[in-house]
């Protein structure tokens, strides 16, 4: 039965993850970044002023939501999981050196993605009494208005939130456990368990508050730490560029020259793995958005769009050249085992337990980030039932213990396809919801409109915003 689930399942990824799908995700990027003429270039100065130029004002929860920082923070705590440390070492060994380029150029058209899932979230907002929230299912209804696309992207978000963004972290943080301290499984699920029930029992506002704190505090110290390796290792810098480029576009031997890595290796992985690590388009993020007390839907996008930035050109980024420099890339290792063994070669073994330990608490703050996405998908299938959340929370706790004495193998498989199947109602909401999108961010801009593609703009029609 396990077999057979199992190529059911692989069969379905191949299509899910597939070339028309990692196509589509690249036209929606373009068709953004086109259609606002190229912002997250033209417009950089102002996307930094309203990111990380407003730190010092907008920090605090606000009495309608939480701040905009906050709302990014726990987009990012859900995003910076394990994927940015096996997922760009698995991008490598599948893919090899030439994914990463194609990871970039994936980033730079899903910042865009991005910007228009969070502006759209929060333009469709609801509010409550505990203050906004919002997401992909209620653009879906209000503006498309499909209450089966709504339908069908809850469902799966919710499947995925036990999955993807439950069991395969607590996975990930029992063995590094296990490594670091010999801690049974078992012990970690609970301990794990625990830990998130303490958080998530608090809703929005408890979930802001630690991730506020965790994802600056993680994102620096793994930083501070793959900066030195590179400072350590700056002779081997050009080096280590020559080979991206170099490999982004002709086939490169692999190790010992028994296979290759072909170009569309490269594109798939590199595509594959920076939708997996940043989640631009998939639709989980702009959840977390929409509960930001933001003054504008396109001064929020403007946090998406940081958001991938921080996530994949700058973390990715880093952490691949640290595997590149540190000449472990062709022994054999793969996932975090190849990221550790990069830490390790240049900065002893505490480099490797860095690793471990980036590797804990990322995973942590993306469960936590994850049971937000999953509450409120199912308050949107089932809303006024505290019942429900209950039940959910309390499922959630168990697959956190379940995930961590389990081999997930089929789990990772599955998790993986339910998280690329979200993506298929997300981006044809996007797209149908694209003159929304450029008439919002118009109206941020006025008076200081610079498109270059007013042509294509001018045929949208000129209506008040629905």
């Amino acid at each position: 039965m396990l077999e057979w689930l199992e190529q059911v399942n692989e069969s379905a990824n191949g299509v899910v993850w597939g070339p028309v799908t990692l196509f589509l995700f690249l036209a929606t990027g373009i068709w953004f970044t086109l259609g606002t003429g190229w912002f997250q270039l033209s417009k950089i100065g102002l996307i930094f002023r309203n990111t990380l130029g407003t730190l010092g004002k907008n920090r605090r929860q606000k009495k309608d939501g939480i701040s905009p920082f906050q709302a990014m923070s726990t987009a990012l705590a859900g995003t910076m999981g394990v994927g940015n440390i096996t997922g760009i070492a698995t991008a490598m060994t599948l893919g090899g050196a030439g994914s990463i380029f194609w990871m970039w150029i994936s980033a730079f058209f899903g910042m865009m993605t991005k910007y228009a899932e969070v502006l759209l979230a929060v333009r469709y907002r609801q509010k409550g009494a505990t203050g906004y929230f919002g997401g992909p299912m209620y653009y879906m209804e209000k503006g498309v208005g499909s209450k089966t696309l709504a339908v069908i992207f809850s469902c799966l978000c919710v499947a995925a939130s036990l999955g993807v963004g439950n069991m395969t972290q607590s996975n990930a943080i029992s063995l590094a456990a296990n490594q670091l301290f010999s801690f049974p499984c078992w012990l970690s699920g609970l301990l794990t368990a625990l830990a998130i029930g303490l958080v998530i029992i608090g809703g929005i506002r408890r979930i802001a508050t630690v991730t506020e704190f965790m994802i600056p505090f993680l994102s620096l110290g793994y930083l501070g730490c793959a900066i030195l390796v590179l400072i350590l290792r700056a002779d081997r810098l050009p080096e280590a560029f020559h080979l991206i480029f170099s490999s982004a576009c002709s086939p490169v031997s692999a190790a010992g020259g028994v296979a290759g890595y072909t170009v569309a290796q490269a594109i798939r992985f590199g595509f594959a793995r920076g939708i997996f690590s940043n989640e631009a388009g998939l639709g989980s993020a702009p959840i977390a958005h929409a509960a930001a007390d933001s003054t504008h839907p396109a001064a929020q996008g403007m946090w998406g769009i940081f958001e991938v930035f921080a996530d994949t050109l700058v973390v990715c980024t880093l952490t691949a050249l640290v595997i590149l420099t540190s000449g472990v890339a062709d022994q054999g290792f793969t996932g975090a085992g190849m990221t550790a063994a990069a830490f390790s070669a240049v900065l002893g073994p505490w480099g490797g337990k860095m690793v471990s330990f980036s590797l804990i608490f990322f995973a942590v703050a993306a469960i936590i980030g994850w049971s937000f996405y999953g509450e409120q998908s199912l308050s949107y299938l089932v809303p006024h039932r505290k019942n429900a959340i209950l039940i959910y929370r309390l499922v959630f706790l168990l697959c956190c213990l379940l995930g961590a004495v389990t081999k997930l193998d089929l789990v990772w498989g599955i998790a993986d396809t339910l998280n690329g199947l979200m993506a298929a109602p997300n981006l044809l909401a996007l797209l149908t919801l694209s003159d929304v999108v450029f008439r919002t961010t118009k109206d941020f801009l006025q008076p200081e409109q610079r498109f270059f593609f007013k042509k294509s703009l001018n045929r949208i029609k000129d209506k008040s915003l629905p």
